[in-house]
């Protein structure tokens, strides 16, 4: 993900650094700084000299993240000046930092101009900080409804959004960006639901990144040119766990957002979170049913490549609940 460059090892570190500086301040200021840190690390991660596609999402990604920073600054400077709390300015800020819908736009352009091991990264621990900050600004009714309203916009968003995608980093993006109606659910409710949901949902994206990395995997086309019938089993079942279907560890979390919604008798909520998952689930079918169906009468070489030892490794995670079923209901 680093390539071992100096630089970027450098560039990475100072991004871990400006999560924990984000997360763990008592001060808006010293969260902003922290959230630009992460900004100002990130960007030169992403950015490539060789690849045009890279900078553009480069400068895409640092505009709107910009524009989310300078809000939360001055959300934050208005406090000491006037007596009303503009908290719902500060949680539409991280909203848009977050990718959240209804500000979602600008997420699904830059997932499809980086690397794989960039989305990575985007996909994971660019959310870490600006979710854990929402925690912070839910002090409120008006601030509780904003973050249920984009919790189920999410959801439905994600879920529409990836049907009529053909390029899976623009698929892996709305499934993203449905995931986040999950994460905003937990937020809310437990937190430590929340960081069982991040930690799962990282391990699990990861694991689909890293397999179609290996095998270098950009549109649905390509998957019917994976030779491997071992490849192809794996990549299938391990897009159901990012889908959420059960019994495979994708499936953990969202039982226990689930067990918590229907505690609450948040039923309205949790039955939009259940249609986006299912819809997100019908397009990860598409994807394998166009895969199994569909034959390439060249394969190119560069397309058959053999994965090393991680992806399968990172990819037999998602079937630990069938290994070690009790385990994986200790919550309950």
């Amino acid at each position: 993900m680093l390539n071992s460059n100096p630089s970027r090892v450098m560039f990475g570190l100072s991004l871990t650094l400006g999560i924990i500086i984000a997360t763990s301040s008592n001060s808006w200021f010293t969260s902003w700084l922290g959230l630009e840190l992460n900004l100002l690390s990130f960007i030169p991660i992403i950015s490539s000299s060789f690849n045009s596609y890279s900078s553009e999402a480069a400068l895409k990604y640092f505009l709107i993240q910009a524009l989310g920073s300078a809000t939360i600054l001055i959300s934050a400077s208005s406090m000491w000046l006037f007596t009303t709390n503009p908290g719902f300015l500060i949680l539409s800020a991280l909203l848009l930092k977050m990718g959240a819908a209804p500000v979602h736009f600008w997420f699904p352009p830059i997932m499809q101009g980086v690397s794989w091991m960039h989305c990575i990264i985007l996909m994971t621990l660019q959310k870490i900080a600006p979710l854990i900050l929402v925690s912070y600004t839910i002090i409120s009714p008006i601030s509780s409804y904003m973050v249920q309203i984009s919790s189920c916009l999410s959801a439905l968003v994600g879920a529409i959004g990836g049907l009529n995608q053909t390029f899976l980093r623009k698929v892996l993006a709305y499934s993203s960006i449905n995931h986040m109606g999950w994460m905003l659910a937990s937020i809310l409710l437990s937190s430590d639901v929340f960081f069982t949901y991040i930690l799962i949902y990282s391990v699990v994206s990861s694991s689909v990144v890293f397999l179609l990395n290996s095998n270098q995997i950009f549109h649905f086309k390509q998957m019917s040119s994976i030779s491997s019938t071992k490849t192809k089993a794996i990549s299938f079942l391990s897009l159901f766990s990012l889908g959420g279907l059960p019994p495979f560890l994708g499936f953990i979390p969202k039982l226990l957002v689930i067990n918590l919604l229907a505690q609450s008798n948040l039923i309205l909520w949790l039955l939009l979170l259940l249609t986006g998952s299912l819809i997100t689930l019908f397009y990860y079918t598409r994807i394998i049913l166009t895969t199994l169906t569909l034959s390439t009468p060249k394969l190119k070489p560069s397309l058959n490549l053999k994965p090393t030892l991680p992806p399968y490794t990172l990819a037999f995670i998602n079937f630990t609940p069938l290994l070690f079923p009790l385990m994986s209901f200790y919550q309950f």
